[in-house]
């Protein structure tokens, strides 16, 4: 059901949306909104980002404040009312309605969504192997790191870090990396040589 819920949001915003925005001059968070959505049908790690912001709890507080603000509803009511907006609803409906469509719609999602997923868990691989590599072979690194531990607000910074995201897929990219024996190996000496910085 959520799926089909972001499939008509992403259709008609997206479709009707840019084309709105453009005409009508709104302001530029809105159409840009409204450029991410269209981007994110075309691109599948911004689809699978985009429905992990839409899962986490914290996005969606900070989305709920920005669609509680006067101005902001005023300007959708504006875009609602849009000649383009009430035809792309329409056609997202009737599109929908049809079984075949609708299922074509939502395969082709869940396909982009697993590609998406794969490309960033690739991505967030890639840079945290990177990361291993120039800290092991350079101790100034090494001794940036020890201080940047070392410092009292580190935690904080780390807490809230842990809030965003996309640093939460490169801790859970992390764990799928220590499976790998040669990776943990890797893991474990900058860990050592972290311990002997500080």
């Amino acid at each position: 059901m959520f799926r089909k819920i972001a499939i008509f949001g992403l259709a008609v915003f997206s479709s009707a949306g840019l084309c709105a925005a453009q005409a009508g001059g709104r302001p530029d968070d809105i159409q840009l909104g409204m450029e991410g959505l269209k981007e994110a049908q075309k691109d599948p790690a911004l689809m699978a980002q985009l429905m992990r912001d839409m899962a986490d709890p914290e996005m969606m507080a900070e989305a709920q404040k920005m669609m509680d603000d006067p101005k902001f509803k005023a300007d959708m009511k504006k875009m609602q009312n849009t000649k383009e907006f009430k035809e792309s609803v329409k056609a997202t409906q009737e599109k929908l309605s049809d079984p075949n469509q609708a299922a074509a719609a939502e395969a082709k999602m869940e396909h982009m969504l697993k590609v998406g997923n794969d490309q960033m868990k690739k991505a967030a691989e890639g840079s945290l192997d990177d990361a291993m590599n120039s800290m092991l072979g350079n101790k100034d690194v090494m001794n940036d790191m020890a201080e940047m531990v070392k410092d009292p607000n580190f935690k904080k910074q780390f807490d809230e870090m842990m809030k965003d995201p996309s640093f939460r897929q490169y801790m859970d990219s992390m764990g799928e990396m220590m499976k790998d024996p040669s990776k943990k190996a890797k893991f474990e000496q900058a860990a050592a040589g972290l311990k002997d910085a500080l």
